[in-house]
């Protein structure tokens, strides 16, 4: 409570950092936080010496002359510089993860694909070791393009760190909790939630509740960002507020560590001898995040017809096209169905994207059968796909009350380029072999019959 010079009484928040503990809305807003009172300078970003003999530094997430709408950097006061933080590199070897550009010449990825969920193993892995790659697309040294990977992940990372040099990370989790410990601050994310983790960022991932299992977007190009909503105005689909950026938290613990680096494709290991996550006070707008999937608000038709799949953008990673995304981050969840004389689910198509879709729990009203909560498919640009007979039939010939679908939630990771299969998604994970034929059944109706429907 305070009075202003009139007395009259205003009442105070007490979350003055918003209404979740331990994070700050927004999305790409310019945050500031501190975990130790009067560690964050103010007024200017690097003074001559910093409060608690803490290290100013600054990571930028952009060119320092990109547009001021687009530039994206953070500074960090530390209580050690990051040149502290690596020391002489080892090459080291991840052989499921891989970057693209990745053409393997016993693998055909021409083809509609989908696979059932891959298995945990019996062997401990952890963020890095359990990373498994499926396809690639675009080129990780030229930065356009993606990779899609599933993680299985049963153990902690213990003093052991992990930085993309090549890409910024979407984690969409399936099954299990993860925490990320991150240089900004602390991230638990659970199913039906997304985390994104920008390029550069130093942290480590320990198990909650395991084993872990889910989907990972590797974005080789530009930053995801909010797509643009045209017509549709201010609010609905992704709204800013519900994204969430960790308050400022840190480690000052001397125990002997090692980062381990992706830098163009490729993995190096360094020694230190203390947490590379001492990162005590920040402000800026490039930081990690995560979205509650649950918040997200679709729009759609409610007369007839249905606009295309891009009315469920969450995310979107622009490319040099305007318009066309090196990546969509695109969700399909519960909501109504109400249009009039219209064919509700997705239809028959083909298309310059490549789309590679992941369910994370439900049914998939298009695939009512085969698409399991883990798995995956694969639609490559320009190749047809659509519906299977059993949906077919059951939209173009059911009673059109209004519908609410439920029970469902599934995503698409959706890029320009070809996404080419690895040696893994082709030879080890579950190919349901089968899937090409889910089509075979549908039957010619056409009988040359006027007015025949």
């Amino acid at each position: 409570m305070t009075k202003s010079a009139n007395s009259i009484e205003l009442h105070v928040a007490d979350t003055p950092v918003g209404t979740h503990a331990g994070y700050m809305p927004g999305f790409g807003n310019d945050f500031e936080t501190e975990a130790l009172p009067g560690a964050l300078p103010q007024g200017m970003n690097s003074p001559q010496k910093v409060n608690y003999g803490l290290y100013g530094e600054q990571l930028s997430g952009t060119a320092f002359t990109a547009p001021s709408h687009q530039n994206e950097r953070t500074w960090c006061y530390r209580i050690r510089p990051s040149v502290k933080h690596t020391h002489r590199f080892e090459k080291i070897d991840l052989p499921y993860w891989k970057s693209a550009p990745l053409v393997d010449p016993d693998v055909t990825s021409l083809g509609q694909y989908r696979w059932d969920p891959v298995a945990h193993s019996d062997q401990p892995l952890t963020w890095l070791t359990g990373m498994r790659t499926m396809t690639t697309a675009g080129d990780v040294n030229t930065q356009v393009g993606m990779a899609s990977h599933v993680y299985l992940v049963t153990e902690s990372m213990v003093d052991a760190y992990f930085f993309s040099a090549d890409s910024e990370l979407l984690v969409v989790p399936q099954e299990g909790r993860l925490r990320f410990c991150t240089e900004l601050g602390v991230i638990d994310l659970e199913p039906q939630e997304i985390a994104v983790i920008p390029r550069g960022l130093v942290y480590r991932v320990e198990v909650i509740d395991g084993p872990c299992r889910g989907f990972v977007c590797e974005n080789y190009g530009q930053k995801f960002e909010l797509p643009g909503r045209g017509p549709i105005g201010a609010n609905c689909m992704a709204n800013p507020r519900d994204f969430k950026t960790p308050v400022a938290a840190f480690e000052d613990r001397e125990v002997p560590s090692t980062v381990t680096v992706k830098w163009a494709g490729q993995f190096h290991e360094t020694k230190i001898g203390h947490s590379p996550l001492d990162v005590a006070a920040w402000h800026g707008n490039y930081a990690p995040c995560k979205y509650d999937l649950r918040t997200y608000c679709p729009v759609g038709a409610i007369l007839f017809d249905h606009p295309d799949p891009s009315i469920f953008t969450v995310l979107t990673a622009p490319s040099g096209v305007e318009g066309t995304a090196n990546i969509d981050f695109v969700l399909f969840r519960d909501r109504w169905m109400v249009a009039e004389d219209t064919f509700r689910p997705p239809w028959y198509h083909k298309n310059v994207m490549s789309e590679l879709m992941g369910n994370i729990y439900g049914v998939y009203d298009a695939k009512p059968e085969g698409f399991v909560p883990g798995g995956m498919s694969l639609h490559n640009m320009m190749l047809p796909h659509g519906p299977d007979k059993q949906a077919f039939e059951g939209a173009s010939n059911a009673d059109l009350e209004p519908e609410y679908l439920a029970n469902t939630m599934s995503f698409m990771f959706e890029t320009r380029f070809p996404q080419h299969l690895t040696a893994f998604a082709a030879n080890e994970a579950p190919l349901q072999d089968d899937y090409i034929d889910c089509w075979a059944d549908i039957e010619k109706k056409f009988d040359g019959t006027p007015g025949k429907k």
